[in-house]
C-alpha cells in the first residue's frame, strides 16, 4: 500500500494498546415503551428514566434499541455518504470549510497533535444556525451558519435532511463495544458532565482503524441554543457538593472552538443537551496500519 505519510503516525505512547476488556455489561436500553401508541405507565416511564440514569453514572454511554429510526432512512444515508466519500479529493474539498464556512468537508483534524486518518462531512440539522458573530464576550452581535452542499451525489442533501428529523470507564480500562443491529450508541457529552456537577462522566472514546477496510460512522451531536449559560444545575450542588464548573455561555464557546479549529485543528467533543441545535456528521477512517 505505499509509505504512510508522517503526519498520520501516531508516537507509540498514544497508539491503541491491544489490551481491553469486553463490554458484556454495557447497558442496551429499550425505548420501545415510551415510543408504542400506548400509553406508557409512570412505573415503566420511571424504570426507562432509572436505566438511562444508572447508565450514565456507571458507564457514562450506552446502546437503544426500538428507537423508531426506520431502518430504511439508516440504509439510505449510509449509500449517499459512500458516495460522496468515493469522489476524489479535489471534487470533496470543493465544499471544505473554511473561515466563511464553519460545515461541510474537513480532513485535517488532530489527535495528540497528530492528524488523523479519517475524513468527516458535517452539517447542521436546523439552518439557519443562531451562534454569537465572534468569540469576544462583550460582542452581542449574533450571525448564522448555513450549510454547504455538494453537488454530487445529488440524493445526499435530501437524504441527510430526512435523516435528521426523524470510550473509555473511569477506572481507566479501555472497553471494547460491540455494535448490536439496529442500535444506537450514546455517549454523555461534556455539558451532561458539566450539569451533573460530575454525577455523569463525559468519558473518553476512540475508535481504532482497520488495517483492512475503511469505516463509516454518522454521529449525531444535540447542542444547546447560542444564549444558553452552561453550569451544574441548582438541584445538584449544596453544601456539601458546591459547584465544581463555573458557568460558560455555549455559543461563546463553540465560536471560540471553531475559531481554533480553523487555525489549530484538533477532535471537537460530542455534547448533549435538552435545549439543542441539531448536528450531524459523517465520518470515514481510512484502512491503514501505524
Amino acid at each position: 500500500m505505499g509509505e504512510v505519510d508522517p503526519a498520520f503516525i501516531q508516537e507509540p505512547e498514544h497508539r491503541p494498546r491491544i489490551s481491553y476488556i469486553e463490554g458484556k455489561g454495557v447497558p442496551l436500553i429499550d425505548l420501545a415503551p415510551i415510543l408504542s401508541s400506548n400509553n406508557v405507565s409512570a412505573i415503566e416511564f420511571e424504570g426507562l428514566v432509572k436505566e438511562v440514569g444508572n447508565a450514565c453514572k456507571d458507564w457514562g454511554f450506552f446502546q437503544v434499541i426500538n428507537h423508531g429510526v426506520p431502518l430504511e432512512k439508516r440504509q439510505k444515508i449510509d449509500g449517499a455518504s459512500r458516495k460522496f466519500f468515493a469522489q476524489s479529493l479535489e471534487e470533496k474539498r470543493k465544499v471544505r470549510r473554511n473561515e466563511k464556512e464553519v460545515t461541510g468537508y474537513f480532513d485535517a483534524e488532530h489527535t495528540k497533535n497528530v492528524r488523523d486518518w479519517k475524513e468527516v462531512f458535517d452539517f447542521t440539522i436546523e439552518e439557519p444556525t443562531i451562534v454569537p458573530a465572534s468569540h469576544e464576550p462583550d460582542d452581542k452581535e449574533v450571525t448564522e451558519w448555513y450549510n454547504q452542499w455538494p453537488e454530487y451525489p445529488p440524493e445526499l442533501r435530501e437524504t441527510c435532511q430526512e435523516y435528521g428529523q426523524e470510550m473509555r470507564k473511569t477506572d481507566g480500562e479501555w472497553v471494547r463495544v460491540k455494535p448490536t443491529p439496529g442500535a444506537y450508541i450514546i455517549n454523555v457529552g461534556d455539558i451532561i458532565q458539566v450539569w451533573s456537577n460530575d454525577r455523569y462522566e463525559s468519558v473518553e472514546h476512540r475508535v481504532m482503524v482497520n488495517s483492512e477496510r475503511e469505516r463509516f460512522s454518522l454521529p449525531f451531536f444535540f447542542n444547546p441554543a447560542h444564549y444558553t449559560m452552561v453550569k451544574p444545575l441548582e438541584e445538584l450542588t449544596d453544601e456539601q457538593n458546591p459547584a465544581k464548573y463555573r458557568a460558560y455561555n455555549w455559543g461563546k464557546f463553540i465560536t471560540t472552538k471553531k475559531r481554533i479549529l480553523l487555525l489549530l485543528p484538533s477532535v471537537v467533543t460530542a455534547t448533549l443537551s435538552f435545549y439543542f441545535n441539531r448536528s450531524i456528521g459523517f465520518v470515514t477512517s481510512k484502512p491503514d496500519k501505524y
